[in-house]
């Protein structure tokens, strides 16, 4: 079991590397082929609609054929298709590459994406199979931490594949370095296809149509309050977190003078934040009790940032330069604090952080301002499993279908970056005032915490009972 964890927490990886690589991938071709603000957000809409556009796909091909795909061939063998559908979307960065071309390049970003859609579709399940399912969450927290090191690593290396380490102002930007590490992501993909192709994880267990009571739904599923309203949240999490990173380069390019080539740290340290934020969540998780459980709750959060650190100056960038982001990383160790584990006022408590971030990024500058973006990840970084946990809490044999609808709506990271790109035109909001978009979205979240709260409480779920451990 061990083994098999150990070999599917990859996929955990190549989603977050290609996720937060896409924040690179946005300055570089705006830059080079002059497009809109707008424009350049369709790297994120094309990619992140792609997990909506495949989970319908692997819908409309059980329709039609019949059978289910990963019932049928397994939990590896469909890892191993998703794998290889990934690997030839990475082939056509080549010719995207080479003619500097901004469709292939989205063409390229939707096939790997369709890929990831069906290795989510899989790999989630098969973490909480590979083992008891008490310990299932723990599982998912650890693959969460291994998707956080690719949002970490991922705009490093691009960056460096792009630009070279030690680049400066004058450095040719050569936007046919793009190809390299995406083809070697490729060669990646096609390798560990074969390598989960191979291997035995077996198949989803079969369930007896009554095994679990359905809960009265007169409406259905989808018509749940919580299930309708935790869909939208989703949407709108996802949407807020991606467009923040999306739109965060050129904001510190325009008002910040950071030159292109110095961008990355910046990007790495936001995908770094959701690490952080999880790592500090993930403490609590951990069986320790008194003076050792609190202590862990400041360790956990300092060795994260560590790794981002050790890693950022690897690759030649000053980390020092960001310990006064500390301070914000003791703000949400308090936070955590307070929260005691309820998923709805984690919520609640997050959301409205996230957005008074967002609101003095907007009104100050320097580097004060600069900080409070890149804490938008912090406060970002464990909303997915809360909004989870409350959508699906008490749902009985609903579960799965649930479940399915909350994860289509992944499609918000592509849909609000785009519509933020757009407003930032000067002619509409602009580009420092387009942030009120992730305001909005965490105002709603922050409403769906305590409307989600009232009706979760009036069917007598216990809320303080609930874990909140895991990761998208």
């Amino acid at each position: 079991m061990r083994k098999h964890f150990a070999i599917l927490v990859s996929v955990f990886f190549f989603w977050g590397f290609v996720a937060a690589s896409n924040d690179i991938l946005i300055p570089v071709f705006q830059s080079k082929l002059q497009l809109a603000q707008w424009q350049s957000q369709m790297i994120s809409f094309i990619f992140y609609v792609a997990y909506t556009v495949g989970a319908l796909g692997y819908l409309l091909l059980t329709r039609l054929w019949g059978k289910d795909l990963v019932a049928t061939v397994g939990y590896g063998k469909s890892l191993g298709i998703g794998l290889w559908v990934s690997a030839l979307g990475t082939l056509l960065f080549i010719p995207a590459a080479n003619q500097a071309s901004f469709p292939l390049l989205l063409a390229g970003l939707l096939v790997v994406g369709l890929g990831f859609s069906l290795q989510q579709t899989v790999a989630n399940p098969l973490a909480i199979a590979l083992g008891t399912p008490e310990t299932g969450s723990q599982r998912l927290s650890m693959a969460g931490g291994v998707n956080n090191l690719g949002t970490t690593l991922g705009p490093l290396v691009v960056s460096i594949a792009i630009f070279g380490i030690g680049a400066t102002a004058e450095t040719t930007l050569d936007i046919q370095a793009v190809k390299l590490p995406y083809l070697a992501l490729g060669a990646l993909f096609t390798l560990f296809g074969f390598i989960f192709w191979k291997s035995d994880f077996g198949g989803p267990a079969t369930a007896s149509a009554d095994s679990e009571a359905l809960v009265e739904a007169p409406a259905g599923t989808l018509g749940m309050t919580q299930v309708w309203m935790g869909m939208v949240a989703i949407f709108v999490y996802v949407g807020v977190e991606v467009s923040t990173a999306s739109n965060l380069p050129a904001y510190l390019e325009k008002f910040q003078g950071v030159a292109l080539h110095e961008i990355a740290p910046y990007v790495s340290l936001y995908w770094a934040s959701l690490m952080i934020g999880r790592w500090t969540a993930a403490s609590g998780a951990m069986g320790l009790r008194g003076p050792a459980r609190e202590a862990m709750r400041w360790v956990m959060p300092l060795a994260a940032f560590a790794v981002f650190a050790a890693v950022n100056s690897a690759a030649g960038h000053d980390a020092l330069a960001f310990l006064p982001y500390l301070a914000a990383i003791a703000l949400l160790t308090l936070l955590d604090w307070s929260t005691k584990g309820n998923p709805a006022r984690q919520l609640l408590y997050y959301s409205v952080a996230g957005a008074a971030a967002l609101i003095l990024g907007m009104n100050a500058e320097g580097p004060l301002a600069i900080y409070a973006f890149l804490s938008v990840g912090l406060f970002a970084s464990t909303l997915w499993p809360c909004i989870f946990t409350l959508a699906i809490t008490g749902l009985g044999g609903r579960t799965p279908q649930a479940s399915n609808a909350l994860i289509m709506m992944i499609m918000g990271g592509g849909v609000v970056s785009l519509l933020q790109g757009y407003l930032a035109d000067d002619a509409l909001l602009g580009l420092r005032q387009s942030f009120w978009v992730g305001v909005v979205c965490f105002a709603y979240l922050a409403f769906y915490a305590v409307t989600v709260s009232r009706v979760l409480k009036a069917r007598g779920v216990d809320l303080d009972a609930l874990a909140s451990e895991g990761g998208h």
